[in-house]
C-alpha cells in the first residue's frame, strides 16, 4: 500500500475504522487484524469506488462490510465464537480505551447485534440518519426507530 494513499485517503477516517473495529472484536489482536483487513480492502477496493456517496459514507459502509465477513468467518470456523459471546475477561485485557465509561459503553455496544452495533456507532459519529440509512439500504425513519430502541436497549445494558 502505498504510503501516500494511506495518509491522504485512509487516516482521516481512521477514528471511525478504529470504532468500528473495537465493537466488532474482543481482543488486541482480533482488532489489529480487522484494521488491517479494513485497509487492505480500502486500498484493493478504491478504484471501484463510484462517487455516488461521499468517501466518508463509503469507507464507513466499506468497514462494516468488512467486520461483519471476519465475524462470519470466525463464527463458521471450528472453534469460532458467536457475535454476541463477550468472553469473561477483565475489560483491561480486551481491545480497550483508556477512559473507563467509554470502555463500558464499548462493552454495552459489543452486546447488541451486529446491525446495531453498525447503527449505533454511526450515530455516535453523529452521521445523519439519512447518510445511516445510506449505509444500511433503509430509510431514514427506520433508521429512527432503530436508534430509539438501540437507545433503550444501551440504557437498560448500562444500568445492570
Amino acid at each position: 500500500m502505498n504510503s501516500d494513499f494511506y495518509t491522504m485517503s485512509i487516516l482521516p477516517h481512521a477514528g471511525i475504522i478504529i470504532k468500528i473495529c473495537k465493537a466488532y472484536t474482543n481482543t488486541q489482536d482480533d482488532f489489529e487484524d480487522y484494521y488491517q483487513e479494513v485497509c487492505f480492502q480500502i486500498w484493493k477496493s478504491h478504484e471501484k469506488f463510484s462517487g455516488k456517496s461521499q468517501w466518508s459514507t463509503w469507507i464507513y459502509k466499506l468497514t462494516l462490510n468488512v467486520c461483519l465477513t471476519l465475524l462470519k468467518k470466525a463464527r463458521n470456523a471450528p472453534h469460532g465464537f458467536a457475535s454476541d459471546f463477550i468472553p469473561e475477561v477483565p475489560i483491561e485485557d480486551r481491545c480497550s480505551f483508556a477512559d473507563d465509561e467509554l470502555n463500558k459503553l464499548y462493552q454495552a455496544i459489543r452486546q447488541l447485534s451486529e446491525v446495531d452495533r453498525g447503527v449505533i456507532l454511526l450515530y455516535l459519529e453523529e452521521q445523519s440518519y439519512q447518510d445511516i440509512a445510506d449505509i444500511f439500504e433503509t430509510t431514514a425513519n427506520n433508521i429512527g426507530v432503530r436508534i430509539k430502541r438501540i437507545k433503550q436497549r444501551l440504557r437498560k445494558l448500562l444500568d445492570e
